[in-house]
């Protein structure tokens, strides 16, 4: 059964950092492109950050261009959201998203994407 358990949300101040991880099971990690997405209630879900199953290519929304990098260890099925000088405006649920079909090159279309976590909590006071 396919599996991705996000960790690493939590309270924080505004310029604080944090990482999030998202341990994936039950399909090959390794060819499939991976992505963050976040929802704030009431709002459509955005998003975030994407890499390709390599972890060669990634791309970033312009809201966090420069402060968040996604990175992946294919050796240990996990992806990453590390997230340097955070915003309040950051604030939401935080989800990871699988892409197992077709190419493996990174997608930021979240309806492409086949499996997703349950997603962590990231608040940022001001």
């Amino acid at each position: 059964q396919e599996q991705l358990v996000e960790s690493g949300g939590g309270l924080v101040q505004a310029g604080d950092s944090l990482r999030l991880s998202c341990v994936v099971s039950g399909f090959t990690f390794s060819i499939a492109a991976m992505g963050w997405f976040r929802q704030d209630p009431g709002k459509e879900r955005e998003f975030v950050a994407a890499i390709s199953s390599s972890g060669s290519n990634t791309a970033y929304a312009d809201s966090v261009k420069g402060r968040f990098t996604i990175s992946r260890d294919n050796a240990k099925n996990t992806l990453y959201l590390q997230m340097n000088s955070l915003k309040p405006e950051d604030t939401a649920v935080y989800s990871c998203a699988a892409k197992t079909y077709g190419s493996s090159r990174l997608d930021l279309n979240p309806y492409r994407y086949n499996y997703w976590g349950q997603g962590t909590q990231v608040t940022v006071s001001s």
